[in-house]
Order: C-alpha cells, then structure tokens, then sequence
C-alpha cells in the first residue's frame, strides 16, 4: 500500500496538526537547468516527535534507456548525500550529521518483478510490478531522520546540505555494452544549501 502512494499524499499523512513544518525549501544556489538534467526537487523538512526530518526527490533522473537497461539486468544506485552543520562564527561549523543513504534497483526477469532496496528502511526490499512506482521509490527521500532536536539549539543558524548520484555501474564484460552504457550511466546533481535558524 505504501508503494503505491504518491509522494504528496504519503507526506501529508504523515505531517499530522501536531508537527511543525520548519520551512519549505527552495535551492538557493541554482544553476539553468538544461532538460534532463537531474535535479532536487520538492524538499521538506520538518519537526516532528524529536527528531529533524527532511523530505526530497529526484526529478530528469531516469530515460527510456535506462529503464531499458534496468530490464536487461543491469543493477542501478542512487547514493543521496545529506549534511547538517550548525554554522559557527569565527570557527570551524560544527558537523552534526552527514548521511550516506542507497537507494537499489534490480529487476527479475523470471517473475517480472523491481526490487527496489532502501537503506534508510534498514535494506528493506520492496517488489513492485509497476515501473513508475519502482522509480518513486529509487528517487524519494521520504522521512529520513537526520538529528534528535536535543542536537541543535534554539536561536543557533544552521547549514543543511544535500545532492545526489547515480553510482558507476559494474558492466558486463561486452565492448558493445559498455561503449552504450556508459554514456546512461553519468548523472550528479548540484548540492542544495539551505540555511536557517532554529
């Protein structure tokens, strides 16, 4: 059922009265995007229970080919990289987290199935039939937990920062393949900075 959600509606289930939403976030260093390219989009973070949790996607991260060669048996990472630094003057920022979460994909062919693994859900592998939804969930950040609130103090600035990459591929050892590939496998978006008080 969770598969099947779409991203605005699993987000508004889950941000209940009770949550304060800290602040919609719009990349503030952007560059002009050329079409395709791979891009972070529809970021959210927010309080809720005792921890900072931050919301995003991926958006122009996935073409007719690669979907192509997902179904040839081609395994594909996404790696999202998410740091959160309280700004200090006069010295160093202070690190208070830096995560590094997998995203998975494999199709089988034998029963037509994505798994799609999800680190952040402790590896859970999830089955999908339909594409789209195994593309949601390969370019979502949904409720990642970055910091308990008894890490950061109120009144202090803070710098949070995220991007995300497709990993280099193992390819097979065909000359043709890899001369194809290699051109489908290249994506790295921008890191996204945004500061604010708590």
């Amino acid at each position: 059922m969770e598969a099947e959600m779409s991203y605005a509606t699993f987000i508004r289930s889950r941000l209940k009265p009770a949550v304060v939403t800290i602040f919609l976030m719009v990349p503030l260093l952007t560059t002009m995007a050329r079409a395709q390219e791979a891009r972070l989009t529809d970021i959210v973070a927010a309080i809720t229970g005792e921890h900072l949790i931050i919301y995003f996607r991926v958006s122009e991260c996935f073409t007719e080919e690669m979907k192509k060669a997902i179904e040839n048996g081609i395994n594909t990472t996404f790696t999202f990289f998410v740091t959160l630094h309280e700004v200090m003057d006069f010295q160093l920022d202070n690190k208070i987290a830096d995560l590094h979460v997998r995203h998975d994909i494999v199709y089988d062919n034998l029963k037509k199935v994505y798994k799609v693994s999800l680190s952040e859900r402790d590896n859970k592998t999830i089955h999908v039939q339909d594409f789209n939804v195994a593309k949601n969930l390969m370019s979502e950040i949904v409720d990642l937990k970055l910091t308990g609130l008894h890490s950061l103090r109120h009144g202090n600035k803070y710098k949070l920062r995220m991007m995300a990459e497709l990993d280099k591929i193992k390819l097979p050892l065909y000359l043709d393949y890899i001369l194809f590939f290699l051109s489908l496998w290249d994506f790295e978006t921008d890191w996204y900075t945004v500061n604010f008080t708590y």
